[in-house]
């Protein structure tokens, strides 16, 4: 299987590429991609001295052109398909049907893959973007369980990307109506659910406050981590208790997975994160090739199968909230 990282700058790709990742994607600095944040991602410039360094290595370069058209806006995306052709770049992670059929007709030599904002989880959704659009590959939603997914990959010829690693969204992929309702726009329209104009720290008595288009979201004690404010993850005062009402923040975490993904045939484990740092990136990166390079080299090897239980560890601390979940993969009543 093919270990695929994320990389928001051009020090993160070399910390993946370095670190083990036999894929990289990566996304241009504007609305284009879905992890639009400022000082992340690549210009044209940055974006092509990023393949140099990647192919010279043998490791490959995806451009995610995955937030949906705005109006008035198409050659602005059209546009960073262009560019992701011209430098190289092996596959755009496209899911827009506009874009898709603009891909197909001007390039069809780019590898053209299905986002995971497409949520396409039937044999016959990922049937007809093959043939309308040529996709050669799906990144499903982080809403399967690992017995759909299997069932899945055993109904269709369309490669199969499934993420192994990083945050959860309570909402379906993207389409966020909790940041949409506070700031008027989500992932899939301008590319963040907390866009950086919208976020804003105050220190008061009581705590460090944030707050997301005027409403407060979280309070943290002094010593307190405070990752960067959603409000899937924020607390609030539900029935007189403080809790996070709609998501703990916990991280995906499928090491031990890895056996059935590979007996169903799954081409690509998705490691998310590209508004990480470049060290998380490529500690994480080293973690996981090791885990996958452990992997028995033959199925009827694999019985008593267990993840190495100190990398899994090492795992946690790259965690949001230090926990880690197997997510909705685990749903043993399926």
């Amino acid at each position: 299987m093919e270990l695929l990282c994320p990389a928001g700058n051009l020090t993160a790709l070399r910390a993946a590429v370095d670190n083990g990742a036999d894929t990289v994607y990566i996304g241009f600095r504007d609305v284009t991609n879905a992890r639009q944040f400022p000082g992340l991602n690549f210009t044209p410039e940055q974006a092509a001295r990023g393949v140099t360094y990647a192919h010279e290595r043998g490791v490959r370069v995806h451009v995610a052109v995955n937030s949906y058209v705005q109006a008035g806006g198409w050659a602005q995306w059209q546009q960073s398909i262009d560019q992701a052709a011209r430098i190289g770049a092996d596959a755009v992670i496209v899911a827009d049907l506009g874009l898709l059929e603009y891909t197909a007709e001007q390039w069809p030599q780019l590898g053209c893959h299905l986002s995971v904002q497409a949520s396409a989880t039937t044999p016959e959704a990922l049937d007809f973007y093959r043939r309308r659009y040529g996709v050669t590959r799906a990144v499903l939603p982080r809403v399967l369980s690992i017995q759909q997914v299997e069932a899945l990959a055993g109904e269709t010829d369309v490669e199969l990307e499934v993420f192994g690693f990083g945050s959860l969204c309570v909402m379906a992929e993207g389409r966020c109506l909790l940041s949409s309702y506070a700031t008027g726009e989500s992932p899939n329209t301008v590319g963040a659910c907390s866009p950086a104009w919208a976020v804003q720290w105050q220190e008061r008595p009581e705590g460090r406050e944030v707050r997301l288009g005027g409403l407060l979201i979280d309070r943290f004690a002094p010593e307190e981590p405070a990752g960067y404010p959603t409000i899937c993850k924020g607390r609030y005062e539900v029935e007189g208790e403080l809790e996070h009402a709609f998501e703990t923040p916990t991280s995906l975490e499928t090491a031990e997975l890895l056996p059935r993904l590979r007996r169903a045939g799954i081409h690509a484990v998705k490691i998310e994160g590209r508004q990480r740092s470049p060290a998380y990136v490529g500690k994480v990166t080293r973690i996981w090739r090791q885990l996958m390079d452990r992997l028995p080299a033959t199925e009827a090897a694999e019985g008593g199968y267990t993840p190495d239980p100190a990398q899994v560890s090492a795992l946690q601390a790259f965690s949001e909230g230090r926990t880690t979940t197997l997510g909705p993969y685990e749903r043993n009543w399926q």
